[in-house]
C-alpha cells in the first residue's frame, strides 16, 4: 500500500457510486448498472477505467453535457443487425444495452452486430464481452475517443486509444478475455498519474515537440502499440476500430470528438460496435469451451506458466475481493469533495 493510500471494500463503494449517481438524477436502475461496472473494473485491476472515473462522469453529469435519463432506442436493421442510439447517456448504461441486443440478435441468428451512436465513455470494454462469454457466446467490443495518440511517423495527436475486448467461454472457469488499447497505455493512466504527481512509463508518451516523456504533466500524445518502430500495429488497428465506431454509425472521428476531460458542457457523441457470435453454430461448437480450458491448462504447463488473458485480472479480483480496492490520496480527495458537494456519506 503506499502512502496515504485507502483501501474500501467494494460493496460500501458501490454504494457509494450509487448514492451519489442518483443525487445527480440517474436512474436508480442505470446508478446500479454503472456502479457496479467500474467497481468490478477496479477490482480487475484495471484503476485506468475503475471507480477514479466516476468523478469524471459526475462532473458531466452536472455540466450537462451527458443526459442523466435517456431515451435510449433500438433499431433492428436486419436478420442480424442493430443500430443503437444513446441519446447522450451514459456510456455504459448505453453500451451494456447494446451488448445484451447482439447477444439476444446472436441466440436468434447465430451472430449479432450492433452498433451505437451518440453516447459517451463506455469504460472498461471487457465488460461487455466477458458479459457475452459468460453466457457460452463469444463477445467482441470496439470504441473510440477523442484525438489523444499519435499515428505511426507523426507526433500530434489524433486518433483515440480505441480499445479492442475479444472474449471466449471457458469451461469450469471465467471467461479467457483480451481487453486492449491500441496505445502503448490507456490516457486515463496518464491522468491518473497527473493527479497523484506521479511518473509514466518510459516510451509510451511523448510531449508537444515529439519526444520521449516519463512526465505526465507534459505527456502530450500517446504513441500507437509498437512504439516507436514497430507502432504502424497498433495505428492501424486504431484506425480499424475508428473506422468502426465513427463513421459506420453516423458519429464524429478523432480530431471532431470533443475532448474527454475539457469542454464539459460539449456532448462527446461516441459510438461502439458490440459483435456477438454463437459457437453452437460451428462444428466446433458443442466443445469450445472445453476446449479453452484444455489449451489454457496445457499452456500453463509450458516452461514460465504462461497465463491466458484475462487470468491477471481475475487474480487481482481474488486479492482485492479481501483486501479492498485502493484509492490513492488524489482520488480521495476528489471522491470527499463530490460526496460533500452532493451529501452522500464517505464509504467506510
Amino acid at each position: 500500500m503506499s502512502h496515504g493510500e485507502l483501501r474500501i471494500a467494494a460493496a460500501p463503494l458501490t454504494a457509494w457510486a450509487v448514492d451519489c449517481l442518483q443525487r445527480s438524477r440517474v436512474p436508480e436502475a442505470d446508478a446500479r448498472c454503472l456502479a457496479e461496472s467500474l467497481v468490478q473494473t477496479s477490482l480487475w485491476g484495471i484503476d485506468s477505467h475503475g471507480i477514479a472515473r466516476l468523478t469524471h462522469y459526475l462532473n458531466r453529469l452536472a455540466h450537462g453535457s451527458i443526459n442523466p435519463a435517456p431515451a435510449i432506442s433500438v433499431t433492428r436493421s436486419g436478420n442480424a443487425t442493430a443500430q443503437v442510439a444513446g441519446d447522450r447517456g451514459l456510456g455504459i448504461v448505453v453500451a451494456h444495452r447494446a451488448n445484451a441486443v447482439a447477444m439476444e440478435i446472436a441466440r436468434e441468428h447465430g451472430i449479432g452486430a450492433v452498433g451505437v451512436t451518440d453516447s459517451s465513455h463506455c469504460g472498461a470494454v471487457g465488460l461487455y464481452s466477458r458479459a457475452a462469454a459468460r453466457e457460452g457466446l463469444i463477445g467482441f467490443a470496439f470504441t473510440h475517443s477523442d484525438k489523444i495518440a499519435a499515428p505511426h511517423g507523426g507526433h500530434r495527436p489524433f486518433l483515440g486509444t480505441n480499445p479492442i475486448s475479444m472474449a471466449f467461454p471457458r469451461e469450469g472457469s471465467e471467461p479467457v478475455c483480451l481487453d486492449m488499447a491500441t496505445t502503448s497505455i490507456p490516457w486515463n493512466r496518464v491522468m491518473n498519474a497527473r493527479r497523484e504527481g506521479a511518473p509514466i512509463a518510459p516510451g509510451v508518451a511523448i510531449d508537444q515537440d515529439g519526444h520521449d516523456t516519463t512526465d505526465a504533466q507534459t505527456a502530450h500524445a500517446l504513441r500507437p502499440l509498437g512504439g516507436l518502430e514497430y507502432g504502424h500495429k497498433g495505428y492501424g488497428l486504431a484506425l480499424a476500430v475508428e473506422l468502426l465506431c465513427g463513421p459506420l454509425h453516423g458519429n464524429p472521428w478523432g480530431p471532431l470528438i470533443g475532448p474527454m476531460y475539457a469542454e464539459l458542457e460539449r456532448p462527446r457523441h461516441l459510438g461502439a460496435f458490440f459483435v456477438v457470435l454463437d459457437p453452437m453454430r460451428f462444428v466446433g461448437g458443442a466443445a469450445f469451451a472445453a476446449t479453452v480450458e484444455s489449451i489454457a491448462r496445457t499452456l500453463a504447463a509450458e516452461p514460465g506458466a504462461p497465463r491466458m488473458p484475462g487470468d491477471p485480472e481475475l487474480e487481482a479480483q481474488a486479492r482485492r475481493r479481501v483486501q479492498g480496492i485502493p484509492i490513492e490520496p488524489g482520488l480521495a480527495m476528489e471522491m470527499r469533495s463530490w460526496s460533500a458537494r452532493l451529501g452522500v456519506a464517505f464509504p467506510a
